[in-house]
């Protein structure tokens, strides 16, 4: 090796050092809040919809990274929980028709909706609802035969609780049963009031509702 080429040699190697000193000391990039000013650089407020909407709670915080922990999955799991409220009267359900009409409904919460108009509950886009439906979304399990299914014949008594309190938890708030669920919280973030849920609930469990014909 000639000394020219020892040095270019050399100098490689200092050159590759300095590189790895330079990343050494660079300061840490904190991505995820690029990438949410990214997003917030993409949108702006109209209406209803503010940027707001952006924000993450800690629940969508941590299902958003690649591989959450179980640990961290479970302690989702047990707050949201404790958040979903049984209705004060003790009644879980309502009218079927009007959860009906419900399910069917996907208006609501977009810039283009009135914000005091009730919002829909908008089922139909991830589940499907009853046998004459042709489309419908697949995000969610069908829930036709939803109560016929699970043995409710009269979701009053003492046999149906169980799966009337499951329901009605589901509906209030789905993180509580699965901590990255894609079902909205419909409940606990007030898309649909007290009376909605117990419409919904009946389209699902009364014997008389056409899902479970």
């Amino acid at each position: 090796m000639t000394f020219t080429s020892r040095w270019t040699a050399g100098g490689a190697g200092l050159l590759v050092i300095a590189a790895v000193a330079a990343c050494a000391t660079a300061p840490a990039v904190d991505y995820d809040k690029v990438a949410l000013d990214m997003i917030k650089g993409s949108f702006r407020a109209q209406g209803q919809a503010g940027i707001d909407r952006l924000q993450q709670d800690e629940a969508q915080r941590i299902c958003s990274a690649p591989t959450p922990s179980a640990t961290d999955l479970k302690r989702i799991e047990t707050a949201e929980l404790a958040t979903i409220k049984p209705p004060p009267s003790g009644r879980y359900l309502g009218d079927w028709r009007e959860g009906e009409k419900l399910a069917q409904n996907g208006r609501g919460m977009t810039w283009t909706d009135d914000a005091k108009a009730p919002n829909g509950g908008n089922c139909y886009n991830c589940h499907q609802i009853s046998k004459e439906e042709i489309s419908f979304g697949t995000i969610g399990p069908s829930l036709y035969n939803y109560g016929k299914l699970r043995g409710v014949t009269d979701p009053a008594s003492p046999e149906a609780r169980p799966v009337v309190e499951y329901t009605w938890g589901k509906i209030w708030n789905a993180k509580a049963y699965n901590a990255c669920s894609n079902m909205p919280r419909s409940g606990h973030m007030g898309n649909l009031n007290e009376q909605q849920v117990r419409n919904i609930m009946a389209l699902l469990l009364d014997p008389a509702s056409p899902v479970n014909k």
